[in-house]
């Protein structure tokens, strides 16, 4: 599928970041109908590039290369077929691709597939974003959020939290305080330079070693959930987490927020004991020799995925810790994490 000796008429370039300690997760759903949510926009997130060639540039109308599959693959808009991955062809059907163009479209993360940390959200975000710059409107960051919420929900027909879109959407660390699912506010939360300086050096992002995997546990979860009601406690518990954290980093209180972050691990742990694998447990127990303040299992936790944690002061027990931790399974990858302050971001070269 190579395109013809053209020049691009217009290159657009999107950027949308992950996230990670989402205290309050599972709650952003449609069962838990009122969700409050903590989380913390991060990168590596991802990336995509648009190539806009002449329609007869190249035979097909759109090609996709997936750098982290190694894989390019033709997508035709409006078609309601994607057979090869679906959240990519379906983010095509969300926004009217004008005639006369074909379009050459790259995307790569930096963050391990199925790392539990909005990857996917992120992915389609950014995307929607930079087939946004082909239309005459330009959509606002919670539009982006929905439209690629959409995707999962509608044309996917998906579970799907709100959280991990609007934390690509909007960047920076969120307060979400979803009214009414899926319909959600997103208070920034501004801290002191140093406390955010502070909070991007103490926190340490670990891979697990496989793909997170939304397998038979989370179903059973999601239909004991779905029969107890909104207003069960063990969703409620989940939420309190949430305005915790929040008023944890207003304080500057790491070792406050580590705890909050610890409350909502046993939470989960309390939905179902194996959202909380053994390997994530294994990281845990060595976070903890190492002074740890505090750990998250990211996302809906389960096999796979990966583990937020938040250490003290001390950096070089921090350089210990992670060491430790790879030399203890091969499988373990601790992967560099910065705080990012925006969220998707477009421009056009």
């Amino acid at each position: 599928m190579p395109v013809q000796a053209h020049s691009p008429l217009r290159v657009i370039n999107s950027v949308a970041p992950t996230r990670v300690c989402d205290n309050g997760g599972w709650t952003d759903t449609w069962f838990a109908q009122h969700g409050l949510i903590f989380n913390i926009a991060v990168t590596p997130g991802v990336e995509v590039q648009i190539e806009v060639y002449p329609r007869d540039a190249q035979s097909e109308r759109v090609i996709v290369q997936a750098e982290n599959y190694g894989q390019s693959f033709t997508v035709e808009p409006g078609s309601g077929q994607w057979p090869q991955h679906p959240l990519i062809g379906a983010a095509f059907d969300v926004l009217h691709i004008p005639d006369g163009v074909a379009l050459m479209v790259t995307i790569f993360s930096g963050m391990p597939p199925g790392a539990s940390v909005g990857t996917s959200a992120a992915l389609a975000v950014a995307l929607i974003a930079a087939l946004d710059c082909l239309t005459p409107g330009r959509k606002t960051a919670h539009e982006l959020a929905y439209a690629a919420h959409a995707v999962e929900t509608q044309l996917l027909k998906q579970q799907s939290g709100i959280q991990d879109q609007l934390a690509a959407a909007y960047g920076g660390i969120s307060y979400i305080d979803m009214i009414s699912y899926p319909h959600a506010m997103v208070s920034p939360i501004k801290i002191a330079e140093p406390i955010w300086h502070e909070l991007d050096r103490r926190l340490a992002l670990i891979y697990l070693g496989r793909p997170h995997s939304s397998s038979t546990i989370h179903e059973s979860v999601i239909r004991e959930l779905e029969g107890a009601g909104p207003s069960d406690a063990r969703i409620e518990a989940l939420r309190k987490t949430a305005p915790k954290s929040r008023d944890a980093l207003f304080e500057g209180n790491f070792a406050k927020l580590g705890q909050v972050m610890i409350e909502n691990t046993e939470a989960q742990a309390n939905l179902r004991t194996a959202l909380i694998s053994p390997e994530a447990r294994q990281v845990i127990e060595i976070a903890k020799e190492h002074g740890a303040l505090g750990w998250k299992v990211n996302g809906a936790g389960g096999e796979g995925g990966s583990i937020t944690l938040l250490c003290d002061h001390a950096i070089s027990k921090k350089r210990r810790m992670l060491q430790e931790i790879e030399q203890a399974n091969v499988s373990f990858q601790s992967i560099p994490i910065r705080l990012c302050a925006h969220g998707v971001l477009t421009w056009t070269a």
